[in-house]
């Protein structure tokens, strides 16, 4: 047998390391493809120049595609054979990733929960995603619930490991030489900066991105994300909605990318909190996003940018106009597709 069918549940051990394959080379090809799929329109993503100006090298890959490289680095060993990402934490990025970075990825199994139906079970790894020098350059939890090979298999003592509910602030770092003192925001495209923003507020960001099968695909391809729930419509038209699935990721980009017409100046993603993908999304479906502003920080030792942790909330097929969110129950409308809590970097009023 030379072929991989991946891991289910009862193949995983707590403390197993996992090293993922392959490493992976972003080029300037591949943010161009990035900024295609999405849009992403912050500027520190989008020209040299303006990087330059605050003291980075160049232009940094977009946070996300970063994510996006590591995660699917990672779904051959841990999620080929998954029915759900269902969620994330204590993410961290740590440092700018430029073009030209390799990028690779190992995991540690934290946490194993059969469920009851003993047809699945809860999968808790920590990922750490380097580069070619050996840096780590992001760290995140996420948990996946897998299919067993076989129900009766006999499976390890449960344990459920303590996250932190939200990234600690005063951890969170700015890359040494940057400095937003010159900051334009007659070319970043907004006047908002860390210190117009009041906590819980709310933003409508207003526009509308129809996801189209082509899209979504290439997207996924793109990070090396091998779940077949994403590409194989012949498998997918028995399973359980009959079509294939959009990456989650897909739609955390989508999100952040509309999330500029009112957070323009929300250069970076430093941290994440947490996060669901709470419904599917089908190509066909159009993605709106509203944000919340949860806390406000200054960067230690820092005062020329601050945190704002922010939540941000996609929909499909709904205008974010009265805020579509869980009930008194903790239950979402059918509509909302992902709730993502982060840490976002913005320069201040000096």
């Amino acid at each position: 047998m030379k072929t991989n069918s991946g891991n289910y549940f009862e193949d995983f051990r707590l403390g197993q390391k996992l090293v993922h394959a392959t490493p992976r080379t972003l080029t300037e090809g591949d943010a161009a493809l990035y900024t295609a799929l999405y849009g992403s329109r912050f500027a520190l993503q989008s020209a040299d120049t303006f990087a330059k100006s605050l003291g980075y090298k160049r232009a940094p890959l977009d946070d996300l595609l970063v994510f996006h490289t590591v995660f699917g680095k990672t779904v051959p060993d841990i999620s080929l054979n998954a029915v759900a990402n269902l969620g994330y934490a204590e993410g961290r990025f740590l440092k700018p990733v430029y073009p030209g970075a390799t990028l690779s990825a190992v995991s540690e199994v934290i946490g194993l929960k059969e469920n009851s139906n003993r047809q699945t079970g809860v999968v808790t790894v920590r990922t750490e995603g380097f580069d070619e020098t050996g840096d780590k350059v992001l760290s995140y939890v996420r948990w996946v619930m897998v299919r067993k090979r076989d129900p009766n298999a006999p499976v390890a003592e449960p344990h459920v490991p303590k996250l932190e509910t939200a990234v600690d602030p005063g951890k969170i770092s700015v890359a040494p030489g940057i400095n937003f003192e010159s900051f334009d925001v007659g070319a970043s495209g907004s006047p908002h900066l860390w210190d117009d923003y009041v906590v819980g507020e709310k933003i409508d960001h207003v526009d509308g991105i129809t996801v189209e099968e082509a899209e979504h695909m290439m997207a996924t391809r793109l990070y090396q994300n091998t779940a077949r729930v994403h590409f194989n419509q012949f498998a997918e038209s028995k399973g359980r909605f009959g079509r294939r699935l959009i990456y989650g990721g897909h739609v955390i980009s989508l999100a952040r990318a509309i999330s500029f017409n009112g957070l323009g100046n929300a250069v970076a993603i430093l941290g994440i909190n947490g996060g669901r993908h709470v419904n599917p999304l089908f190509a066909g479906d159009t993605v709106f996003a509203w944000s919340q502003v949860l806390d406000k920080q200054h960067v230690a030792g820092r005062k020329d940018c601050g945190l704002l942790r922010l939540r941000l909330v996609a929909t499909k097929n709904l205008p974010c106009t009265e805020f579509p969110d869980k009930n008194a129950e903790g239950q979402y409308p059918e509509n909302v597709v992902l709730d993502f809590d982060y840490w976002a970097l913005l320069p201040c009023r000096l």
